[in-house]
């Protein structure tokens, strides 16, 4: 399927420049509350190297107030969704939110409407929590010891424990009765899908019509507790793993249609996991967030679901500022440090927060070599969940912590530095415990009865596992270099 039809990039001056609309809709987000921020994203030449800094404005912004934040949401969704595009061959290209409006469910293409196949596994649930974790299975008081070890290493917020504790002393929401959840990217290594079947869930999902990637996974569904619900081409093609599947990209219309009839009698839980590389990712982030759009208009039951990228942008608690302030203090090698920071004029070895400064604290943990456009497509997940909570959707949403998963094996630059991260306090999951926490934690949200927090900063920073990120001693972008450059020597 070619990469220039469907959901697109909009043209500026011919071309489809993608940091273009990443300078557009930042500063579009900034305008109504930071002019002069937003007319320096619009002016900004350099996007693609200076981006951080006008995504760290966006958050920096929104702690003014909650409403701030909820506008800078507002208006940054607003305009992504305006921009983005649909295009079909021999046809002027029309807005995306255009071709999914009411009466628009037409086939792109000759397929008919997609249908569903039931896969129903035959193994008994688990009805206790477990979680994979170097080599073994942890359950029970091992699991609430690991716990614990991880809020004293400062790899997880000590919310987070107690979110798990909690989802272990319920062990009945593990099935989430009465409720289906439609997993975005099964294939994904971060997603819930293989936790929640295991569980005995109810579960649709959603992925490219790619038969090796069905003939990968559904053996799995067959042998699991869960219920799995599959799209399917109309076609006479046999077994199931070859009509599995469709494209959110090009498929967007009939995929819409096909989740309308999802579920009857029972809420709807959109877990958004889809993720590719590059501009591909704006474009999907842009399919999966008008079909969102799309699903709310249309139905009232539904329950939304996000994983935040922990190498991004985020207040944190004052707590995990204090306690990042407090490893600087007591930092070994004081002497080494202090004359490398002086050597690099202070762009190495930063503390990770202000001594003084007693609110939130703001740290910046992108990775430069990941590129504006994934983390605008992570952007426009955490917009969505301000904005859907604001509405009030509920909305679960965590920070899922640094993972080893293909993607960050590909990146070099990430790669290297997840591997030297040990030696600042930084723990690198594996996928199989990072999404079976996730897993566990999206139960909580949904069945647990917790009080929202009144600004959107203290939402996202809710039981987030950042791996140590936000309690480091240091700036975690001050000291990325080096990590990468000690986990290059350490690999050879």
């Amino acid at each position: 399927m070619s990469d220039s039809t469907g959901v697109v990039i909009p043209l500026s001056d011919g071309r489809r420049s993608t940091s273009d609309l990443g300078r557009a809709v930042v500063a579009d987000a900034l305008r109504g509350v930071d002019p002069a921020g937003a007319d320096a994203a619009r002016g900004e030449k350099d996007w693609r190297k200076r981006y951080p800094a006008h995504f760290r404005r966006l958050v920096e912004d929104g702690l003014g107030s909650p409403e701030i934040a909820r506008r800078i949401a507002a208006d940054g969704l607003a305009s992504f969704a305006s921009r983005m595009r649909w295009f079909t061959p021999g046809r002027p290209e029309i807005p995306l939110a255009e071709r999914l409006a009411e009466g628009a469910d037409e086939p792109t293409r000759d397929e008919g409407p997609l249908t569903t196949e039931t896969v129903v596994g035959v193994g008994a649930p688990e009805t206790d929590l477990s979680v994979p974790y170097r080599g073994t299975r942890l359950t029970g008081d091992d699991l609430r010891r690991q716990l614990d070890d991880w809020v004293v290493r400062g790899i997880v917020e000590p919310d987070l424990a107690d979110a798990v504790r909690r989802v272990q002393d319920h062990p009945e929401w593990l099935a989430l009765p009465d409720r289906t959840v439609l997993v975005l990217g099964a294939a994904s290594e971060m997603g819930p899908l293989r936790s929640l079947l295991r569980w005995g869930a109810d579960v649709a999902t959603l992925d490219l019509p790619r038969p090796e990637l069905w003939t990968a996974l559904l053996p799995d569904v067959r042998r699991y507790a869960g219920t799995l619900h599959l799209p399917m081409q109309d076609t006479e093609v046999r077994p199931v793993e070859g009509r599995a599947g469709a494209d959110l990209l090009h498929d967007l219309p009939r995929i819409g249609a096909w989740v309308d009839d999802l579920a009857p009698g029972r809420g709807l839980v959109l877990g958004n996991y889809v993720y590719a590389d590059g501009a591909l990712n704006l474009r999907l982030s842009a399919a999966t967030d008008a079909l969102t759009v799309r699903l709310l208009q249309r139905r009232d039951d539904v329950a939304l679901s996000y994983l935040a990228t922990p190498t991004d942008v985020f207040a944190v608690p004052p707590p995990a500022a204090a306690h990042s302030r407090d490893r600087y203090r007591r930092r070994r090698a004081r002497a080494l440090t202090a004359g490398v920071r002086t050597l690099s004029r202070g762009a190495l070895y930063r503390p990770g927060y202000p001594e003084t400064y007693d609110g939130p604290g703001v740290t910046d943990c992108i990775v430069p070599q990941q590129g504006p456009n994934y983390l605008l497509a992570k952007r426009v997940h955490r917009w969505r969940a301000t904005d859907a909570r604001a509405g009030g959707i509920p909305v679960a949403f965590a920070v899922a912590p640094p993972t080893r998963t293909r993607s960050v094996v590909r990146n070099r630059a990430l790669a290297a530095a997840y591997a030297g991260a040990h030696r600042f306090g930084v723990e690198v999951f594996d996928p199989a415990t990072s999404n079976t926490l996730m897993a566990a934690l999206l139960v909580h949200d949904l069945c647990a009865d917790v009080p929202a927090p009144p600004h959107p900063w203290e939402d996202e920073a809710a039981h987030a596992a950042h791996g140590g990120l936000w309690r480091t001693a240091y700036d975690p972008r001050s000291v990325l270099a080096i990590a990468a450059a000690t986990g290059v020597a350490a690999r050879h």
